[in-house]
């Protein structure tokens, strides 16, 4: 009473404010009015500002869960000045919270403070993400990924953007495999890394987490998968003014010859085909790149592997007891695609590198393919004639349409490989990929959009680009729809403290 009457002078009443902080001591009814009242006349007692703050925290930890909430509540009223910070720090704290009605006050609170002051409640955040416990740097991260895209322009100012970044690598320095992806989630989506420039910083972020400087070993699964959780990061940022040669260059020196080698704990991945198409997109936007016809080399030595020669043939012209060869079209598509890409940045390749043998025996070999291949167009055509929505959506249908996509890219391929001398100009969309309309202007916002926005989360099931696989073994239809989730959960940076399954101990209790 004595304050509420004294408004302007309730600063001269510090007693009173005494008896209102000692009333976190006593029962249900003093509490509640405690955590009423301290927050609302803290203002007038700067000198007891420490004492009211603890007072308050007391509240937010009591047993009474409705004292909890009305505590929770009016944190926001403390955020004055220099005790922002500290606010901002508890409130992430207070993340680790269990009761969803809290956990929501926690999160309406911290949005309040940002609003007041970003940078002040980033340094909160980003304090208890670089020294805070397991759950509430979990929690705190999942905070920034979700909330920071619902914050307006005035709050979001590029001076703030700048300390999300700058805050952001201090935490890239030790990450697991799903932190790196929510981090790169919130800063693919800050309005600043939406430039050329910005996402040329963020592919160097990402080549620096995946350590392309390292020797690629195959049968560590742990540097198979921050390869390739990395470059799934990358893949959306390249452009053709942002290029992907330091990415495309690794991939062919160390990661094609060992391709038989890789080994994955993903159950259920394709790994050297998930290899592929991730070479393949990025080959669309490689740059200049300094051992191209060496690169070129390994690229087209791995491609003919998978291109056999024709089974030789008896006098009588039956086949001589030798099996077809199973011909493997979807990773024939990535390999010639990614060739094809390459290619053009050295047409003679075939012609002038290659000695006349080699043509002769390659241009065997895709004669062969190309015969295969039109058999199954032919069938894939019958089978899908006639077809069209609902019974295209059955699961074999859809395998057959994304077969025929696969071969007929393959079939425009290899047709560019035969004129004389070898063509590169025929464009293909690749069969996982949504098809590009003609429009340039349509072409371009689809690329900024593709580049520029943060990837989405894959869902368990085969949702986003359910990745299919298709080798039909002698004329049957593949039944193998292979899917993947761009962010397979996993960890980086080991020995620095947390590697790839988890991060180092940490204390435990409060730390406000």
């Amino acid at each position: 009473g004595i304050l509420a009457d004294a408004t302007e002078t309730a600063g001269q009443h510090k007693d009173a404010y005494q008896v209102i902080l000692d009333g976190v001591k006593g029962g249900a009814k003093e509490k509640r009015l405690a955590a009423q009242f301290i927050p609302k006349f803290f203002k007038h007692f700067p000198e007891l500002a420490d004492s009211a703050i603890n007072a308050q925290l007391d509240l937010c930890e009591d047993e009474d869960v409705s004292i909890r909430r009305q505590a929770i509540k009016e944190l926001p009223q403390f955020a004055t000045g220099d005790n922002l910070p500290r606010v901002a720090d508890i409130l992430t704290q207070l993340l680790q919270s269990d009761d969803s009605a809290e956990f929501n006050l926690v999160n309406n609170a911290l949005l309040s403070i940002f609003k007041m002051d970003a940078k002040g409640t980033l340094g909160g955040l980003f304090s208890q993400i670089l020294q805070g416990e397991d759950i509430v740097r979990e929690r705190a991260i999942k905070f920034l990924s979700t909330k920071l895209k619902t914050l307006p322009e005035e709050v979001m100012t590029k001076e703030v953007e700048e300390f999300i970044l700058t805050e952001s690598k201090k935490v890239l320095e030790d990450v697991t495999g799903e932190e790196f992806v929510l981090f790169m989630k919130i800063l693919s989506g800050l309005k600043s890394l939406q430039t050329v420039s910005g996402r040329q910083q963020l592919v160097e972020l990402v080549a620096e987490q995946a350590d392309l400087e390292q020797t690629f070993n195959p049968s560590d699964t742990d540097c198979v998968d921050r390869l390739l959780q990395c470059t799934r990061q990358a893949v959306p940022l390249f452009s053709k003014n942002v290029h992907s040669t330091k990415f495309v260059t690794y991939f062919c020196e160390h990661v094609l010859p060992n391709l038989s080698s890789l080994t994955t704990l993903v159950e259920g991945l394709d790994i050297q085909l998930e290899v592929l198409k991730l070479l393949a997109e990025m080959s669309s936007f490689c740059g200049d790149m300094e051992k191209l016809e060496s690169n070129l080399k390994k690229l087209f030595d791995k491609l003919l592997e998978y291109m056999p020669l024709p089974p030789e043939e008896a006098e009588n012209g039956e086949n001589a007891g030798n099996e077809e060869p199973k011909l493997q079209f979807s990773y024939v598509e990535c390999l010639l695609y990614s060739f094809h890409q390459l290619g053009r940045k050295l047409p003679d390749f075939l012609t002038a590198k290659l000695n006349a043998e080699k043509l002769k025996d390659f241009k065997i070999r895709l004669q062969y393919f190309a015969r295969g291949l039109q058999v199954y167009i032919r069938q894939l055509r019958l089978a899908l004639q006639g077809k069209t929505g609902e019974a295209l959506k059955t699961e074999e249908n859809k395998i057959k349409v994304v077969a025929l996509k696969i071969t007929n890219n393959i079939n425009v391929l290899i047709k560019d490989l035969f004129h004389i001398p070898p063509s590169y100009k025929s464009t293909v969309t690749l069969s996982w990929k949504p098809v590009q309309k003609a429009d340039a202007s349509q072409k371009r916002a689809s690329e900024d959009t593709t580049s520029s926005s943060p990837p989405k989360k894959a869902s368990a099931g085969p949702k986003r680009d359910a990745r299919q696989i298709y080798n039909p073994p002698s004329g049957k239809y593949s039944s193998n729809l292979g899917s993947f989730s761009y962010e397979q959960r996993g960890g980086f940076r080991g020995g620095r403290g947390r590697g790839w399954g988890g991060r180092g101990n940490r204390s435990r209790g409060r730390i406000y």
